[in-house]
């Protein structure tokens, strides 16, 4: 099975509660992962908090079109909650 983000909260800051495709919940703080020309407008947490799921790539994109891999927020966050 192919890893896909399916929701995304905003929790505050550049932190992002982030929804599996497997029911996994994980809590994600991405406030060092920010470098980088693409992501220097997401140091702007108004722009960090415009993230949303994209359903053609499966992983959180913002309008700028940054984005991350589903495995790589995997491997970065902390379990919230597995159903």
């Amino acid at each position: 099975m192919f890893l896909h983000v399916d929701k995304v909260k905003y929790l505050g800051d550049y932190k992002l509660q982030l929804t599996f495709n497997d029911g996994m919940v994980m809590g994600v703080d991405l406030q060092e992962e920010l470098y980088g020309p693409v992501f220097e407008p997401l140091k702007d947490v108004q722009f960090f908090q415009q993230v949303s799921v994209n359903p053609e790539t499966n992983t959180i994109e913002w309008p700028n079109g940054a984005d991350f891999a589903p495995e790589f927020l995997r491997e970065l966050g902390h379990e919230l909650v597995h159903a």
